[in-house]
């Protein structure tokens, strides 16, 4: 006996150490102790008696993890043990429902994995799991704690069936899945609807915990039954508001009856916050569900059912100041206009009211931006949907679209205005900070300024003006208030972004001629704080005013600059009379110029040098904007000037993080296409003039390089021997007679010239690698280097252009990289750019690897690929 409880003692010790222990050691032997467990012998004795004579709950908890891990074997238990372990899980849990509610849960999770993986097992012609829905009814004749136990082992049970355990054939989940669903999903969610009425039919104490536990436990399992996986193909969670639940037809009777409905309406209204919201988090359900399920007039009279409720929600509105019930109304009417068409919504006899009332709504929650600003996401879709339905509606019904998508659109613009001051003056964290949350809400916002576009270029107009004289108010002031600047820069940088929304909507809503002017008309005013803001330089400056000017002047690019330009559009009348811009090309050489103006001057800002070369990337990727690029002095000036000395982000100052030298690549992979455009056509137009380099035999030798391995061993020695011989003369030839090229000399020239900038570091490089001097500003300048030549090369995807760069980089400089992977190969700073620029060199991108049958590149670049992973694995090992 003592044995047996100083066994129990060490097991109480080693849950201790296990989930509350603060000693990593204890807890690996801890974690390793549970190992040997589940594969002792003993396991399920010792379970036992952690179970009935623990004094912890942790060594409950820790029973309830080993008998999970048990069951869930490949190698199952005999179906005997494992019924005999769910019974007695269940009379175990039926006894003391008092558990800590963690152990309850695990406790659940190990009988729901035992039904799942049993669920077609047989006893007697019997399937022995499937047993378990009889087993939950007797808990919901007990008490409270029993009832929400019950309720708790049927979401369990919903949650793993639908779980897809990927260790496992998932031909076998969707197997048992789909029984599952066909056999017991419907009558456990008419079970837990049934449960509700009982809510709401009788008084309920909602102050008891335990009350409130048994609703929450059941709305849950509502939650989980309409969650359910239905055709085994569920929706990606990062596109929540497109998702349909395609709903079985035998469940059709549950969601025509108009009560069914009605029942989560009036527990919402019903219910704490807490629980409103996982009522609501149903009713989202309840209005994804797949249209093809209801016929023509039963889909409207459930429509008009969902309408009604939102009607109740928007006229009673005190639940959702709440912002969990907040939110989830948000997703409930984003879900509405996903699944019903706005021809079908203005049907519904109290769309007219209701659209009042969502658009009021809206613009209260546009209002008060800090509040749940997670949640306008949902709004926005619902307004840029249904404005971009407008085209397709054939009904006669009014959509009022025309009175209340302004006022959005309004409502936003005067609101981000506003928030300005708030964020300045109480030190709140600024919106504009948080870019990827701004791009998501202009985004949509830009479909639905498009609708009623003159009041909306109207109101920018007047508040851009507003703005731009006060700001130049105060930069005249020699006073001026730095407070009152960083108010107004914040507002103009609003109004940057705003512009550019809008004009980026004339792709996303029929526009006209007169919207064209109106863009030109805004484009105006943005281009005229550019050269404000240029001539200020470097002393008056703002980060996110170069921000959002860098996104207008990319929304603009794409509406108005490109290979499908009308050269008519009315954009230029206005600006050709103000700036002198009368087409793309002088847009481009403004886009150039503001290009080498940020690169010059943002070099220490690695936000605005990112975005700026990624604009300037994205400028080079059409030929026929390449075409016209290249005649421009901006870009002269770059192909011939790319060093720290006129780019300050090229450079290695330690003040430099090295992780901004990433942008760097996409500088010069923009750079190399802009060189190349050029180079690539006067290639093309002198193929056959220039002889490659010949083949040191007759033609009609065979070549080592492509002769097949079987065709050699079929050879007399003699000949092997001749072709090596070719080999080598081939080789000596290549490294020797470097002078003959497979391009033009000219082509050579202009590409060393360009390479010049990089030649030079490498030169110096090479002069101090042996020395201790600065060995720290040759480690940063080597990852530059690399970082610079992977841009080169991914640009490069011809085999003339790219054997330029191998004749150029090989053999004087490879070797140079090769000894900085020996020397710093600890530090994945400096070796990640090489290895990358080395991956990138192997990439046979457009077959560019398919050299010559007679050129020996192809060896030697896998023999200094091979060379330079086998020395970084063998060092760092």
């Amino acid at each position: 006996m003592a044995l047996h409880f100083q066994s129990l003692a060490e097991l109480e010790a080693l849950c201790t150490h296990l989930y509350i222990g603060t000693d990593l050691t204890q807890r690996i032997e801890a974690e390793k102790a549970l190992l040997e467990l589940i594969d002792s012998p003993e396991c399920l004795s010792k379970c036992q008696l952690l179970l009935e004579q623990g004094t912890t709950s942790y060594a409950q908890l820790l029973a309830a993890t080993c008998l999970s891990k048990l069951v869930s074997r490949v190698s199952p238990l005999p179906v005997e043990q494992r019924i005999d372990i769910r019974n007695y899980i269940l009379n175990y849990v039926a006894s003391q429902p008092k558990l800590a509610p963690f152990v309850i849960q695990a406790l659940i999770q190990v009988i729901a994995k035992i039904t799942k993986l049993g669920w077609f097992e047989v006893q007697k012609d019997q399937f022995v799991f499937r047993e378990i829905i009889a087993d939950v009814k007797k808990f919901l004749q007990g008490t409270v704690e029993h009832c929400a136990t019950g309720v708790m082992l049927l979401s369990e049970l919903t949650q793993e069936m639908n779980l897809v355990d990927y260790s496992r054939p998932s031909a076998k989940h969707r197997k048992i899945s789909t029984s599952f669903r066909d056999t017991s999903l419907k009558d456990i969610l008419v079970l837990a609807c049934s449960l509700l009425k009982e809510v709401l039919a009788k008084p309920l104490n909602l102050q008891d915990q335990s009350q409130q536990n048994l609703v929450m436990q059941v709305l849950k399992l509502v939650l989980n039954c309409l969650n359910f996986d239905f055709i085994g193909s569920s929706a990606d969670e990062s596109a929540d508001d497109l998702c349909t639940v395609q709903i079985p037809t035998t469940w059709r009777t549950i969601f025509l009856e108009p009560e069914t409905l009605d029942l989560f309406f009036n527990l919402y209204h019903s219910l704490p916050p807490l629980l409103s919201q996982l009522a609501l988090a149903c009713l989202v359900q309840f209005a994804s569900t797949r249209r093809s399920l209801f016929s023509s007039p039963e889909r409207a009279r459930y429509l008009g059912d969902l309408i009604k409720g939102v009607k109740r929600i928007l006229e009673n509105p005190q639940g959702l100041s709440d912002p969990g019930n907040y939110h989830e109304f948000c997703r409930f009417l984003a879900r509405l206009k996903t699944n019903y068409q706005l021809g079908e919504l203005v049907m519904v006899k109290e769309y007219p009211e209701v659209i009042r009332l969502i658009a009021n709504f809206t613009i209260t929650s546009l209002q008060h931006w800090e509040f749940a600003p997670n949640s306008v996401h949902y709004l926005l879709t619902l307004w840029q949907r249904m404005v971009s339905s407008v085209p397709f509606v054939k009904s006669t019904e009014p959509h009022l679209l025309d009175t209340y998508a302004p006022e959005i659109t309004k409502a936003f613009i005067t609101s981000r205005l506003e928030s300005v001051a708030i964020v300045v003056r109480d030190n709140l964290d600024d919106p504009l900070d948080d870019t990827a949350t701004v791009f998501q809400q202009l985004e949509q916002l830009c479909t639905v300024s498009r609708c009623e576009y003159e009041k909306t270029c109207t109101l920018l107009v007047q508040l851009f003006d507003q703005n731009a004289q006060n700001y130049q108010k105060l930069l005249r002031s020699p006073s001026g208030i730095t407070v009152d600047k960083t108010i107004q820069e914040g507002r103009l940088a609003w109004l940057v972004y705003l512009v550019g929304t809008v004009v980026g909507g004339r792709l996303t809503y029929t526009s006209t001629d007169e919207h064209d002017a109106m863009d030109g008309e805004l484009s105006c005013r943005v281009f005229q704080l550019i050269s404000l803001m240029d001539t200020g330089l470097p002393q008056c400056s703002n980060e996110k005013i170069e921000l959002a000017i860098l996104w207008f002047l990319d929304q603009f690019r794409k509406t108005y600059v490109g290979d499908q330009l009308q050269r008519t559009s009315k954009v230029y009348a206005r600006m050709s009379e103000v700036l002198g811009i009368t087409d793309d090309n002088h847009v481009l050489e403004t886009f150039m110029t503001k290009i080498v103006t940020n690169l010059k001057y943002w070099g220490r800002c690695e936000p605005v040098i990112s975005r700026t070369l990624q604009f300037l990337n994205d400028l080079s990727v059409g030929y026929i904007l390449l075409k016209k690029l290249v005649k421009i002095d901006a870009v002269k000036f770059m192909l011939k000037n790319h060093t720290s000395e006129h780019f300050p982000f090229l450079g290695i100052c330690e003040s430099y993080s090295l992780s901004d030298f990433r942008c760097r690549t996409t500088f010069y992979t923009a750079l190399t296409r802009l060189l190349m455009v050029d180079l690539d056509e006067k290639t093309e137009a002198r193929s056959g003039k220039y002889p490659k380099l010949s083949r040191m035999r007759g033609s009609q030798t065979p070549n080592l390089f492509v002769t097949p391995r079987s065709e050699l061993c079929t050879q007399s020695p003699a000949y092997v021997i001749l072709l090596c011989q070719d080999m080598r003369r081939c080789t000596v030839a290549a490294l020797q007679k470097r002078s003959q090229r497979y391009y033009p000399c000219e082509d050579e020239d202009e590409f060393e010239n360009f390479m010049l900038p990089l030649t030079v570091s490498f030169e110096t490089v090479l002069q101090i690698f042996n020395n201790n001097f600065k060995q720290e500003d040759v480690k940063r300048m080597l990852i530059g280097l690399a970082r610079d030549l992977r841009g080169i090369a991914f640009a490069l995807n011809t085999k003339t252009s790219y054997t330029m760069l191998f004749d150029w980089i090989y053999p004087t400089y490879l070797p140079i990289l090769q000894r900085a992977i020996e020397r710093w190969y600890g530090e994945p700073a400096c070796t990640t750019p090489i290895l990358k620029l080395m991956a990138e060199l192997m990439q046979n991108r457009s077959q560019r690897l398919n050299f010559d049958v007679s050129s020996p590149n192809g060896i030697l670049l896998f023999r200094e690929a091979s060379k330079m992973i086998c020395t970084y694995v063998f060092l760092d090992l």
